[in-house]
């Protein structure tokens, strides 16, 4: 298959750090590849390098010629004062689309991001909604392909949901650098991790991410076991050279020479193979009590929007619950009150005796921005105490990846995901009985996630844990808490669950909004707008819609089947399926809504 960008032997530095080097990669037809790598290994340099923003130090970048590349930025800028519209139709036209197909384009491209209309201003839109902005300026130019840099950033699981669904239905190739394992394990088809510990700088899997996990693990342990081999040799090699040959003969030389080499290959190959990591470990307490947390009847409102309603809940040791909803339902004022940080206005939380809580705030409000990362790790600026033991206060600083000479820095200099680091190895000198945890994965990159996520699996107190990194929760708890934004609430024992529910609560709200609206009108009157067959396809929607959503799930389990991930065909196939079936359900939506203004308008 022909290679729409391919870069061979690439080099990028900035000053004296060198971000890769001898890098090739390429990007085909069909491709949906996504980046991956630690912080500072040059994934958005790579990214705007395909893109043509960035210049290589060395090495050549070939693109089929008039490629048309769409690149969506981590951080896009618009004006604060134009509508969605216009700032996706200037998009489409700097890109050369005609005036009249973008404006066409633009209303398709309104209905695929989610806005209501192309007149809403850019200025107030939150996050989210401003990165749905960005993705849908980059549709809009339908491209040979397209580039997103942390597509995910900003966006709640609604919003996830939406990005996974619109992602499946491209119909052009794509490359996304993205922390999220989730839309990583759903939506590629090719993963490449950009990584200095690799000879080539590089590691590429066909597949999705748990089969790159997987040949990553067999990668690994290879290389492990040539390095043993390797230091077999050297040792047998300096056993030699101690024995002090005469170097007199060429045979001696070249020996004296191989013996050298091989020293300097084994210290490369572990310097390769040495990772540097965080190594994070929250300490449990050990207590038994049956009933650490017990909340009854809790009842929450700001204004005039109710976040919980008769919520009861009993947190036992070994308990993980994950905490879902979508943003603004409640989620972190749930986490606060069972910390005790806020007060409920009806219902009760208690706490078991000498109970130890501790508590990571996803604004990190715990931290002093102004204080120095010394003083916030340790009252002493020397040393802490861990597990009983006293740790130098540099040795401490390094198992969370910081240099000596940040220690005098202050909190606020810090990058974001350092800043989760220091409230991390904060947290960690403190025993626990319960775990709260508000969006820890914020900033962070996928080798400190996935640290994160085995010290919260091996925890052995009670966790509660609000991310919006799904696959992170899905490892991590064995039960879900759902919140539906409007105080209703329910207990799950799988995301999917939460998922389902959720849509039924927000169908069962509709419904009865339609119904009230109606009150008091004869049902004649209430039809007249209707017809006969109108009036059918209205009545069966429910049914014909909830089959329709049994068959994306149907064939959502299809991308997940290993068979099919391992076959580039099949799998290509079985998206496009997936992609068919959803489009298949947003068209019933679209359809029942249009019904159901139609019928509205005869009520009034």
């Amino acid at each position: 298959m022909a290679a729409l960008i391919h870069c061979q032997q690439i080099s990028k530095s900035f000053g004296a750090k060198q971000l890769f080097a001898n890098l090739t990669v390429g990007v085909e037809e069909k491709d949906r590849l996504g980046i991956v790598g630690p912080n500072g290994a040059g994934k958005s340099t790579l990214l705007k390098i395909l893109a043509g923003l960035e210049q290589t130090g060395e090495g050549t970048v070939t693109r089929r010629q008039h490629l048309r590349v769409a690149y969506v930025p981590q951080q896009a800028e618009f004006p604060d004062q134009a509508t969605v519209a216009e700032v996706i139709e200037q998009a489409g036209e700097a890109a050369g689309v005609p005036l009249d197909e973008c404006l066409v384009r633009t209303q398709e491209v309104l209905g695929r991001t989610g806005f209501d209309h192309g007149g809403i201003i850019v200025g107030p839109l939150s996050g989210g909604w401003k990165k749905r902005l960005a993705i849908a300026c980059g549709w809009v130019q339908s491209p040979d392909i397209m580039l997103l840099d942390e597509p995910t950033n900003h966006l709640d699981f609604d919003g996830l949901s939406w990005l996974e669904s619109l992602m499946a239905q491209t119909p052009w190739p794509w490359v996304m650098v993205s922390h999220d394992r989730w839309l990583l394990d759903h939506g590629t088809n090719k993963i490449a991790e950009l990584n200095s510990r690799y000879v080539e700088g590089i590691f590429q899997v066909n597949g999705s991410y748990s089969d790159f996990l997987e040949q990553r693990a067999a990668f690994q342990e290879s290389q492990s076991q040539q390095a043993q081999t390797l230091a077999g040799k050297v040792r047998r090699e300096e056993e030699w050279l101690r024995r002090g040959p005469k170097a007199r003969s060429t045979k001696a030389k070249y020996r004296v020479d191989t013996a050298h080499a091989l020293q300097a290959e084994l210290a490369e190959t572990k310097a390769r193979l040495k990772q540097e990591g965080t190594d994070i470990d929250f300490v449990g307490s050990g207590r038994k009590t049956k009933r650490l947390i017990a909340a009854e009847h809790l009842s929450k409102a700001y204004g005039d929007k109710t976040l919980l309603r008769d919520f009861e809940l009993v947190l036992s040791p070994g308990t993980a619950i994950g905490i879902l909803g979508h943003n603004g339902s409640g989620k972190s004022t749930l986490l606060k009150l069972l910390a005790k940080t806020i007060e409920p206005d009806q219902g009760t939380v208690s706490h078991a005796d000498a109970l130890k809580v501790v508590y990571f705030d996803q604004h990190r409000e715990q931290l002093n921005p102004k204080e120095t990362l010394r003083k916030t790790l340790s009252d002493t600026g020397h040393t802490v105490m861990y597990r009983d033991r006293t740790v130098h206060l540099a040795a401490w600083a390094k198992r969370f990846r910081f240099q000596p000479e940040q220690l005098d820095l202050p909190i606020e200099l810090l990058s974001g995901g350092e800043q989760s680091r220091a409230l991390i190895a904060r947290l960690m000198l403190q025993s626990a009985d319960v775990l709260i945890v508000d969006e820890p994965t914020n900033d962070l990159d996928i080798p400190t996630r996935e640290v994160l996520e085995e010290s919260l699996q091996d925890f052995p107190g009670t966790l509660v844990l609000v991310t919006h990194d799904r696959y992170m929760l899905t490892r991590v708890c064995s039960q879900f808490v759902g919140l539906d934004g409007t105080g209703n609430h329910g207990l799950f024992a799988e995301y999917q669950q939460w998922e389902r529910w959720l849509r039924r609560e927000s169908q069962s709200r509709d419904g009865k909004g339609g119904s009230q609206s109606g009150s008091g009108r004869s049902k004649r009157s209430s039809n007249k707008k209707l017809s006969y067959k109108e009036q059918q396809e209205y009545d069966s929607f429910e049914a014909t819609i909830l089959q329709a959503e049994t068959d994306v799930e149907s064939c959502q389990k299809k991308v997940e089947d290993p068979k099919v991930v391992s076959d580039h065909v099949q799998l290509q196939d079985a998206f496009d399926a997936l992609a068919v079936a959803k489009r298949h359900v947003e068209q019933l939506y679209e359809r029942w809504s249009a019904l159901d203004a139609k019928l509205k308008g005869g009520r009034e």
